[in-house]
């Protein structure tokens, strides 16, 4: 018999699983990570930051169409990229620390995200591995607990990252933990490469299970239905 990971939050008749601040601050978010992860595309186009040729299709960036950028910016969406980049980033900046704030006050990390150890992460590995992992909301299992800490992380590290690139000169000893203006340009490009993944995959997820997005929609799911297999 599959066994369910252990619950994140006491389960009810009726799960008030996604508070209101927990239900805007993650759309604010994921508007935000989109937009930069686009425009971030189009900056790495014109200015790569790793040694072999790597080129995103136009349609998947924000910049503009090259053409009217040149005649304008004299380039082929690069400013245009780095306005949407900032702008979305001001959005982040105003989301994100609000979700950390709650998450922390209210301990809902401690709650949903922790403990993670060896023996349930394995063991989740393999149910998911073997399409027998059962998903419930109202409760994370070790894989998407860890996945949840290590976007979070990542998050952190690229808003550092971020900073670093932006203000080397100001911000030289942010820039030098990194290993330089280059150093954080591409720790910068290997957090998009891994958020623009765990998207990938939480889409997915969340499409195999329609009531997930419903409830961060609405902020409740019933408990008798909201069991479903996810892998």
């Amino acid at each position: 018999m599959t066994r369910i990971a252990a619950p994140c939050s006491d389960p009810s008749h009726d799960l008030h699983s996604y508070p209101l601040i927990v239900r805007a601050t993650h759309w604010c978010t994921a508007l935000a990570v989109i937009l930069l992860i686009g425009s971030g595309w189009r900056i790495f186009n014109q200015e790569p930051v790793i040694g072999f040729a790597f080129f995103v299709p136009l349609w998947m960036t924000l910049g503009g169409e090259p053409s009217h950028s040149l005649a304008i910016n004299n380039d082929t969406g690069f400013a245009n990229a780095l306005m949407w980049h900032f702008a979305a980033a001001c959005v982040l900046i105003t989301s994100f620390p609000v979700y950390l704030i709650y998450g922390l006050v209210t301990r809902r990390f401690w709650r949903f995200w922790l403990p993670i150890t060896l023996r349930t992460l394995a063991r989740d590995a393999v149910a998911a591995a073997t399409f027998r992992l059962r998903h419930r909301l109202g409760y994370c299992n070790a894989v998407q607990r860890l996945f949840y800490v290590l976007v979070l992380l990542t998050l952190l590290i690229m808003f550092a990252s971020g900073l670093a690139i932006w203000k080397p000169v100001q911000l030289w000893w942010l820039a030098a933990s990194f290993g330089g203006f280059q150093g954080a340009r591409l720790v910068h490009f290997l957090g998009m490469s891994g958020l623009t993944l765990f998207i990938g995959v939480h889409v997915i997820m969340a499409l195999m299970v329609p009531r997930t997005i419903r409830a961060m929609i609405s902020g409740r799911a019933s408990a008798s239905t909201s069991q479903e297999v996810v892998s």
